[in-house]
């Protein structure tokens, strides 16, 4: 083989992808909300942008289209509907536990360095209401002993709600049951020795090491359920994040079903004014240069963002077409369907059907459903017809709520019962993942006892 070493010229071609299309492309992805926050910062790196809240149209129009740009300065709203979240009216601030706790604090008689160590242990509570401060964290902070610590944490422990600065979940139910008046004797005892076991439904093994009845076991594990796990779980910490629909689905006067894009949290995107004799006189200076590239990057943005609501309500409108019968009638009668199916209908690569239907929502007559949950594989049934996955979990839940609870049905009895009541044939292995995906557990932890 002979090798040669020198300076050769060659022509290859490659695909790049500019800054502008990959902008184009993180805007299929946005949601709204993230669309917003993005005009928010882009209008802070590009002084020509102008940001002005949507004004709102006393009856809204809900014809096409919804975006537009106007002589090339304004992006506006030829659509406007009024949506106004319930949870918009939840109050932006709280009661923090933390908080909650040193209020009891104060009314306490402790001394100075009591009182400290006290206060330290409860800014130390998680919002989950368990004490995040070790012994050695607390050394460091206070010159205090073990023995000085644990009395403190003692003392935390005797305050409200119950189960507050618990360190373990186990502390944190035995806190709690230790509280009852009249006290639970055998639940403590199981709680105290044999939470694990009992969490994993090993109730025979329970039985046979304490000679305590099956549905004694049962019993405790059902009073156990009525514990509070998370004692901080009724106090508020950040404002709750809520969903914000990206599309709705609505039914016209005359019974059809239409799609409208939510625009109200856009804002109108227009060119600064003061700007504009840079645009428009002739010279050529480094400012009339500067100003020429950020109004092109305003073009394509304006471009872009058209681009993203068209096919947002192209991919919508083929969802609402292909799922026809879901809007009408219900979730029962999803049909399976996929990216192509959905490609083919809206004209777009499927690529820009996964794009598009991330992280968004559409509010429909039967409840809000993240775009992607439309999208469900197909099993063919014995008459060679298709079936959703999500019918079929569907059917699966309807099996286990009214099965026997003594005596549950196994996975394979569920696929004897789809063979012969709905002429759905699957492997045993698809119902157990079908199960798991809806968090129901295996026949031998379902049985019930009494």
């Amino acid at each position: 083989m002979n090798l040669e070493m020198g300076l050769f010229q060659q022509q290859t071609m490659k695909l790049m992808m500019t800054q502008e299309l990959r902008q184009a492309i993180s805007l299929l992805q946005y949601s709204t909300m993230e669309l917003s926050e993005y005009l928010e910062e882009q209008a802070l790196d590009n002084p020509l942008i102008d940001l002005m809240e949507a004004k709102e149209k006393e009856q809204p129009n809900l014809e096409m289209p919804v975006l537009w740009q106007d002589d090339h300065e304004e992006y506006h709203e030829k659509e406007e509907r009024e949506y106004t979240s319930p949870f918009d009216r939840i109050p932006e601030s709280a009661n923090k536990l933390s908080d909650y706790v040193q209020e009891e604090i104060r009314l306490m008689p402790l001394s100075g360095q009591k009182e400290k160590l006290l206060n330290y242990l409860a800014r130390n509570i998680g919002e989950d209401g368990y004490l995040k401060a070790t012994f050695e964290e607390a050394a460091e902070a206070f010159s205090v002993t073990e023995e000085e610590y644990e009395e403190g944490v003692m003392l935390l422990q005797s305050l409200e709600p119950a189960g507050i600065g618990a360190r373990s979940l186990k502390e944190c139910l035995l806190i709690q049951l230790q509280r009852l008046e009249p006290r639970h004797k055998l639940a403590e005892t199981l709680v105290e020795h044999y939470l694990e076991k009992l969490a994993e439904r090993k109730w025979k093994d329970i039985s046979k090491e304490t000679l305590v009845s099956l549905e004694e076991i049962q019993e405790v594990y059902d009073f156990i359920q009525k514990l509070e796990p998370r004692p901080g779980a009724n106090f508020g910490g950040e404002h709750p994040g809520h969903i914000v629909p990206d599309v709705f689905i609505e039914k016209r006067s005359g019974g059809e079903y239409m799609v409208i894009l939510n625009d109200d949290g856009l804002p109108r995107i227009r060119l600064n004014k003061h700007y504009r004799h840079l645009l428009e006189g002739k010279s050529k200076d480094e400012a009339s240069d500067y100003a020429m590239r950020k109004y092109k990057q305003l073009m394509w943005l304006l471009k872009s963002i058209d681009q993203r609501q068209q096919s947002l309500r192209s991919i919508s409108e083929a969802i609402l077409s292909y799922q026809q019968d879901f809007f009408e009638k219900g979730p029962s009668y999803l049909k399976p369907m996929t990216l192509r199916d959905v490609a083919e209908m809206a004209e777009v690569h499927e690529s820009t059907v996964s794009r598009t239907t991330t992280n968004k929502y559409m509010q429909t007559p039967h409840g809000l459903f993240e775009l992607k949950y439309f999208f469900t594989s197909k099993i063919e049934n014995g008459s060679g017809e298709e079936t959703s996955a999500f019918v079929i979990k569907s059917f699966i839940r309807e099996m286990v709520e009214r099965e026997d609870k003594k005596k549950p049905l196994s996975d394979q009895k569920m696929v004897d019962a789809l063979k012969s009541e709905k002429g759905i044939t699957i492997s045993r292995r698809a119902v157990a993942k079908y199960r798991d995906e809806l968090n129901i557990l295996s026949s031998s932890k379902r049985k019930r006892y009494a």
